[in-house]
C-alpha cells in the first residue's frame, strides 16, 4: 500500500479510537468535566499527564529544532524536562492541598481578590491560546503532507476532531482518550528512531546509535561525521555551541518556570483520587516523557545526517519523492540562484538554495531514511496525537476559566449544575474557532510558539502561585501589579522582537540583555516578583485568615 493509504488506515483507527472513547466517557457533572471525577487511577494519569506534556512542539518540532540547532538545541530538553521537576515537587502537593483545581481559582482565593481571579483568567487565556496556536499548526502541517491537503484545511479537520471530544467529554473524555495517544504518539515516535538507529550504526538503542561508528565500515563515529559535514557547508560544529550563555540560561529558565505556571498540567493533580496517588502519578509521567525526551536528540542527529547526504551538492531533478512532496506544502523551497541545477544548502545566506522548515524533520525522517511506507503512516498518527492530545487539554482550562472562574465566581455565583456544564461546553467551542484562526496564522513554527507561551505563564503566573504559597506577607495588591508588569513586558518584546506589529522586527543586536524572544519571559518573571513584594511592603499586610492558611497548605498532609 501507498504511504496515503497506510495513512487514511492508521489515522482512521486512531481518530475512530478516540472519538469512540469520548462518547464512552461522556461527562455528566461539572465535577466530571473539570477533574474527571477525581477518580482517574495513577497509571492512567500518568500517561495523560505525558500525553497532555508532550505537545506537537515536543513530538513534531522540538528535534527538528535540535537537528538545525545542534548544542543549542538542548536548553529545550533541560527547560521542559527540568520544568516538569520543579512543578511536581515544588508546587504540585500544595496545589493540591489548597483544593483549587485551576490556576485563576487559587489566585483569587489566596489573594481574596476577584479583581486577582480576573487578571489571572486573562493570563490564563493569553497562555492557553498562545500555546494552543503551536498544536493548531502541528495538526495542519500533518494532514498538509500526509492526506495531501492545504494546512488551512488541516487545521479545519483537526479543529473538528478536538471540539467532538473535548466539548462532550469535558476531562473525562480527554483523559482517557489521552491515555490512548499517548501509547499512540510514543510508538510513533519511538519505532522509527529504533529502525534508522539499527540502519546507520548497527545498534537499535538510538541514544547509544547517537554515539556509535558507522556500520559502513568507516570506523567514523555518527557524530564525527555530522561534524564534518555541517563545518564543509559552513554551519558551526553540530556539538559545538553558538548561543551567548546568558539567552541559554533565560531561555532554560524561562520554559522551566513556565512548565509550572501553565493550568493544564497543574489541573491532572486533582484528577485522582488522593496525594498519594498525584505522586504516583508524576512519578509514572515523568518516565513516560523521558522515553520521547531522551530520544529526541538522536532523532535530530539521525535527520540532519540524512538530510545533509540526501540533499547538498545533488541534483534538484533526483531528488527522491519525499522531497518534492513536502515542497508542495511549502515547508521545503528551493530557489536555483546559480542556475546549475544543484541544491546548495550552505550557511551563507547569499549562497544558500533551500530553505527547510524546523517542523518537517521528525516527520519526513522516516521518507527520508527510506522507511515502509506503514512507518511513515504511523508517524503522522503519531504527530497528530500529540498535538491533539495538549490541544485538547488546553481547549478545557480555556473553557474552565470562563465558566467556572469567570461566570460562576464572578458574574453569576448562582449558576446551576446544567448551566455551568453547558457554558463550559460553550466556551470550549468558541476557544476552538479562535486557536483555529491562530493555527492557520501562526507567530512562527510550532516550538518557537509553544516557547512564547512558556514565557508568557513564566511572567504571568509562575510568581503569583510561588509567592501565594511561600510567602504569607504578598497581598492582592502586590500580586496584580506584579502580574500585570509581568505580562504586559512579555507580551510587549514579543509583539517588538517576534511579531513585528511595531514595525520592522530589530535585529538581534537590539535584544534587551541579548536575551531572545523565547528567553526574556526570565526577565519578565524577575520584574514581576519585584514588583510584587515592594507593592505588597508598601500596602496592608494579607488578613490573618490568609496568612493562616498559607501556614496550613505547607504542611505535609496525605489524601
Amino acid at each position: 500500500m501507498s504511504v496515503q493509504l497506510w495513512t487514511y488506515l492508521i489515522v482512521g483507527l486512531t481518530f475512530a479510537l478516540y472519538i469512540f472513547i469520548a462518547i464512552k466517557s461522556k461527562a455528566g457533572s461539572t465535577k466530571e468535566f473539570y477533574v474527571a471525577g477525581g477518580g482517574v487511577s495513577p497509571l492512567a494519569n500518568g500517561m495523560a499527564t505525558a500525553a497532555d506534556w508532550m505537545s506537537a512542539a515536543s513530538f513534531i518540532s522540538m528535534a527538528g529544532i535540535i537537528a538545525f540547532s545542534g548544542y543549542d538545541g538542548s536548553v529545550y530538553l533541560m527547560g521542559w524536562t527540568g520544568g516538569y521537576v520543579l512543578l511536581a515537587l515544588l508546587l504540585a502537593p500544595y496545589l493540591r492541598k489548597f483544593g483549587k483545581f485551576t490556576v485563576p481559582d487559587f489566585i483569587g482565593d489566596r489573594y481574596y481578590s476577584q479583581s486577582a481571579r480576573l487578571v489571572a483568567v486573562l493570563c490564563a487565556l493569553i497562555v492557553s491560546f498562545t500555546y494552543v496556536a503551536g498544536q493548531m499548526r502541528g495538526v495542519g502541517i500533518v494532514f498538509s503532507r500526509f492526506l495531501e491537503v492545504d494546512i488551512n484545511t488541516g487545521v479545519y479537520i483537526g479543529m473538528a476532531i478536538v471540539l467532538f471530544y473535548a466539548v462532550l467529554g469535558g476531562m473525562k473524555g480527554i483523559t482517557y482518550t489521552q491515555v490512548a495517544q499517548y501509547c499512540v504518539l510514543i510508538f510513533a515516535f519511538m519505532v522509527p528512531a529504533f529502525f534508522i538507529s539499527f540502519q546507520m550504526t548497527g545498534n537499535p538503542i538510538p541514544q547509544i546509535g547517537m554515539g556509535s561508528t558507522l556500520n559502513d565500515g568507516s570506523g567514523q563515529y555518527l557524530l564525527e561525521k555530522l561534524n564534518g559535514l555541517s563545518t564543509e557547508l559552513g554551519f558551526t560544529a553540530y556539538t559545538q555551541g553558538n548561543k551567548p550563555i546568558i539567552d541559554v540560561l533565560a531561555i532554560t529558565l524561562a520554559l522551566m518556570v513556565g512548565t509550572a505556571g501553565l493550568p493544564h498540567v497543574i489541573v491532572r493533580f486533582f484528577t485522582v483520587k488522593k496525594m498519594r496517588d498525584a505522586r504516583k502519578s508524576v512519578g509514572l509521567a515523568l518516565l513516560f516523557i523521558a522515553l520521547l525526551y531522551a530520544t529526541a536528540p538522536a532523532i535530530a542527529v539521525f535527520a540532519k545526517t540524512n538530510l545533509i547526504e540526501t540533499v547538498s551538492n545533488k541534483k534538484y531533478s533526483s531528488m527522491p519523492l519525499w522531497f518534492k512532496n513536502w515542497e508542495t506544502t511549502g515547508l521545503i523551497e528551493f530557489t536555483d540562484k546559480n542556475n546549475d541545477g544543484k541544491i546548495q544548502y550552505l550557511a551563507n545566506k547569499e549562497k544558500n538554495e533551500l530553505r527547510i522548515d524546523n517542523d518537517i524533520m521528525v516527520l519526513a525522517n522516516p521518507e527520508i531514511a527510506r522507511l515502509p511506507a506503514w512507518v511513515i503512516a504511523l508517524v503522522a498518527a503519531g504527530g497528530l496525537a500529540a498535538a491533539l492530545s495538549t490541544a485538547a487539554g488546553l481547549l478545557l482550562v480555556i473553557s474552565t476559566s470562563v465558566s467556572n472562574d469567570l461566570i460562576k465566581k464572578v458574574i453569576n455565583p448562582n449558576i446551576s449544575e446544567t448551566n455551568e456544564l453547558w457554558t463550559a461546553r460553550g466556551s470550549a467551542s468558541i476557544a476552538v474557532l479562535i486557536a483555529g484562526y491562530f493555527g492557520i496564522n501562526p507567530p512562527g513554527f510550532v516550538a518557537a510558539v509553544v516557547a512564547l507561551a512558556f514565557g508568557l505563564a513564566a511572567a504571568s503566573l509562575f510568581p503569583a502561585i510561588v509567592l501565594g504559597i511561600f510567602s504569607k506577607k504578598i497581598n492582592k495588591q502586590g500580586a496584580i501589579s506584579g502580574m500585570i508588569v509581568g505580562i504586559s513586558l512579555m507580551l510587549y518584546y514579543m509583539v517588538k522582537f517576534k511579531l513585528g506589529w511595531l514595525g520592522e522586527i530589530p535585529p538581534k543586536s537590539e535584544w534587551w540583555f541579548g536575551i531572545s524572544p523565547e528567553g526574556f519571559g526570565t526577565i519578565a518573571m524577575i520584574a514581576n516578583f519585584i514588583v510584587s513584594i515592594l507593592v505588597s511592603k508598601l500596602t496592608l499586610s494579607p488578613p490573618k485568615e490568609i496568612q493562616e492558611m498559607v501556614e496550613r497548605i505547607r504542611v505535609p498532609e496525605d489524601f
